[in-house]
């Protein structure tokens, strides 16, 4: 190659690399906890490898095709693909300092299935300091190496264009094996994962991680295994003539995680009004989120079986849910049925209005149906939850006459946490500002349950109406690394509130401490009201029921593959398939999950990943392929 092709290769190559290592190196010198020189050093060994791969790749391309088309082709590959790239590795930087997870092929084509939504998501957590690097990034790429050569043409004499001998074909290969072999080596992670140690995918190369995140992708288009049997013919019957035809009212708390409402934390006083209402009421001291993502919570509280367990098949519940659902057998006995909800149903990756009739609800209300001026905006999804109170209060008035069920679903606690504060202020409960908009968010949604109650109690419809309120799920903020909810699988991010208050019922409280899961709520509600269920079995039961307490709950992450646990008594087992060692935890001595005892239980770790795994596959085959 002639000097000119060296300096157009290398002004391109040697800022990519340097960018590309100066990305991870910050993530693994700004762990949160000192992980050593030679960790450090695993841990950027697939990016040093993929980028010493990357620089001797186009070097021989540039090398083999020295002129004319084929030339203009490589060139403009070459530019092409080291902005992909480099984009690859911001995205994947940006991604991992928000959420703590590392990014993957299945969350980028997914979250590209909606613009708009991964738009506005992008915008509450990209900064103008990282957008400007974004523009700098491409527009270096882009001209940088053209504009360079142009000045060393300038000020330098004609023999900057003498070409070096002809490459032979051997040498060519030679550095195409090479290549190969880097590439190949990038393949092996150096992290060995672990409570305080980054999981095997994050010492990947952000874009190795991601190529081959969607080759296992490829390589896994069905979900093979035997499937579960939804309850497709269920129905409701009444059970010895004991039907009571009441209203039931299930309230959706929105990324409301168990610690975070003082009637599972007294040393927290966000909600006063819930913690009022559950000493009258029944409240699952352990109950759990089958999925931590909205859309799967919706399916399984309404519908009583397990949602799917990743994006691609959640996706799904727009086209059909597989079970009748809540809103449908209560429906044939008469009710009417209506959906609340103060989020937008535009976020297309939800499909909200497609899976609220799905789940049989007659009539839906979206925030864009009620009147918002007045009311603040409590995150990029939608606006407080009163702006629910009055329609709530119009189709009551409409409808008072006949049983009903409805379901509100609040928005306010989700990402980014604004904490409306102009109705009921704000309070100091931490001093990381982001857990302190969350706690007064939980706050907030107290005011509305404390308002929604009242609406009832006005409109002389409190006595006749049962209410469930659960948390979809729950949060984490770095107790396990974690900074989101889909992947945060310990009990921060599942251990979600759950209870039931009928003023007829419970007038001295009562506590469940078995643990419980969403798919119990449907079952209850049917008990409640006085119905057995026929033409099928659901996997939930009654909590009116007397549940062993070494009852076993079945969890998983959003992601693909990312985690599964399962929770036993009070031992919690969790599964990171390939990506950390298992781990396996006696919350009864150890909430807060810091030890792990899987080394002093490999029979039972066995047994329970084997468990784990086959209900997965039995969950997948039940919801089909892609």
């Amino acid at each position: 190659m002639s000097n000119r092709d060296w300096v157009y290769l290398l002004s391109l190559l040697i800022p990519f690399v340097a960018y590309d290592l100066a990305l991870k190196g910050y993530l693994v010198v700004s762990w949160p906890k000192d992980l050593g020189l030679a960790e450090s050093l695993k841990l950027m060994r697939s990016d040093l490898l993929f980028s010493l791969g990357y620089a001797l790749f186009w070097i021989g391309l540039f090398a083999a095709a020295r002129k004319g088309l084929l030339r203009l082709i490589v060139v403009g590959l070459f530019h092409a693909v080291t902005i992909f790239t480099a984009l690859i590795s911001t995205v994947a930087y940006q991604y991992f300092m928000v959420t703590g997870s590392t990014l993957d092929s299945n969350f980028m084509l997914f979250s590209l299935s909606s613009p708009q939504g991964l738009g506005d998501v992008m915008a509450s957590e990209v900064s103008p300091g990282i957008m400007a690097l974004i523009f700098l990034v491409l527009a270096y790429a882009l001209l940088g190496p053209w504009l360079l050569t142009r000045v060393l043409d300038r000020g330098r004499s004609p023999d900057v264009h003498t070409r070096f001998p002809e490459t032979p074909w051997l040498h060519l290969a030679g550095v195409g094996l090479v290549v190969f072999a880097l590439f190949s080596l990038s393949l092996l992670p150096g992290g060995s994962g672990g409570i305080a140690r980054p999981g095997k995918s994050f010492s990947l190369d952000a874009f190795v991680n991601v190529a081959t995140t969607a080759a296992e992708a490829a390589d896994n288009e069905s979900f093979s295994g035997v499937a579960d049997v939804p309850p497709a013919d269920a129905r409701l019957v009444p059970a010895d003539g004991s039907e009571q035809r009441r209203n039931v009212v299930l309230v959706h708390l929105e990324s409301t995680r168990a610690q975070s409402v003082t009637p599972y934390n007294e040393d927290l006083e966000t909600t006063p009004f819930l913690n009022e209402l559950a000493k009258e009421s029944l409240l699952a001291e352990r109950a759990y989120a089958v999925v931590p993502h909205t859309t799967n919570a919706m399916g399984a509280s309404n519908c009583g079986i397990d949602p799917p367990l990743n994006p691609w098949q959640t996706s799904s519940l727009g086209d059909r849910v597989l079970s009748p659902c809540m809103a449908g057998l209560l429906a044939e006995q008469g009710y009417d049925t209506a959906w609340f909800t103060s989020s937008t149903s535009t976020f297309e990756i939800e499909r909200l209005p497609e899976l609220v009739k799905n789940l049989g609800y007659e009539e839906f209300y979206p925030v864009e149906t009620m009147d918002t001026e007045g009311f603040e905006q409590a995150n990029y999804f939608g606006y407080e939850d009163d702006v629910m109170l009055e329609p709530s209060r119009k189709w009551l008035e409409e409808h008072k006459d006949e049983p009903f069920l409805v379901s509100y679903e609040t928005i306010t606690p989700h990402h980014q946490y604004l904490a409306p504060k102009q109705s009921y202020g704000r309070e100091e409960f931490d001093e990381n500002d982001q857990v302190n908009r969350y706690q007064n968010s939980v706050r907030y949604q107290d005011f509305f349950l404390k308002n929604l109650f009242e609406q009832y109690k006005e409109l002389g419809l409190y006595e006749d109406t049962v209410f469930v309120l659960y948390g979809d799920h729950g949060q984490g903020f770095g107790e396990h690394g974690r900074f989101q909810h889909d992947n945060t699988i310990y009990e921060e991010g599942i251990k979600i509130p759950l209870l039931v208050h009928d003023p007829r019922r419970f007038e001295d409280g009562a506590r469940i401490t078995a643990p419980v899961s969403q798919l119990d709520i449907l079952p209850t509600v049917a008990d409640l009201l006085g119905y057995e269920i026929e033409g099928g079995a659901y996997k939930g039961s009654s909590l009116l029921d007397l549940l062993p307490e070494d009852r076993t709950i079945m969890s998983s992450c959003w992601s693909e593959s990312g985690c599964l646990a399962s929770i036993k008594g009070t031992e919690k087992y969790v599964y990171h398939f390939d990506d950390a060692p298992d781990e396996f935890f006696d919350l009864s001595e150890d909430p807060l999950e810091k030890r792990n005892l899987a080394a002093a239980h490999p029979e039972e770790v066995e047994a329970r990943r084997a468990e784990l795994l086959e209900w997965r596959a039995r969950v997948n085959a039940m919801y089909g392929s892609r």
